[in-house]
């Protein structure tokens, strides 16, 4: 069920498989990250996040201007503070913001899973 439909985003609760889904279309613009930031806490607030998965579906995300690059791995990290059961990222398809999305993770201490497709994703879980 989409909780949360925004133009550059989406979020979604699949409470049967007890995953979390934040779908992320282009890239987020400066003046976006309040909401954002607000709508993820609105929607975790819905689950109790130790029984859930996070999945951060990355696949439509288009490649952030330089200036942002520095900021990407932090921003990942936020989604480790929220106390899911696991996490997972989804790689983007664009090969710049894959590459993008890499390198920040090789700057932080990702404590998740990185899959290249949502079926790669599926084809790990036991349902």
């Amino acid at each position: 069920m989409i909780v949360i439909d925004r133009e550059k985003y989406k979020m979604s609760v699949f409470e049967t498989q007890k995953e979390v889904h934040v779908q992320v279309h282009g890239f987020i613009k400066e003046d976006m990250v309040a909401g954002y930031i607000a709508d993820l806490e609105t929607t975790v607030a819905t689950v109790i996040p130790r029984n859930y998965v996070f999945v951060v579906d990355a696949t439509y995300q288009s490649p952030v201007p330089s200036r942002v690059t520095a900021e990407l791995g932090p921003t990942i990290m936020l989604y480790a503070t929220l106390g899911f059961k696991d996490l997972y990222i989804i790689n983007p398809k664009s090969k710049i913001a894959y590459v993008q999305v890499r390198n920040a993770l090789e700057n932080v201490d990702f404590p998740g899973t990185v899959f290249n497709t949502i079926e790669e994703l599926r084809a790990s879980l036991e349902y």
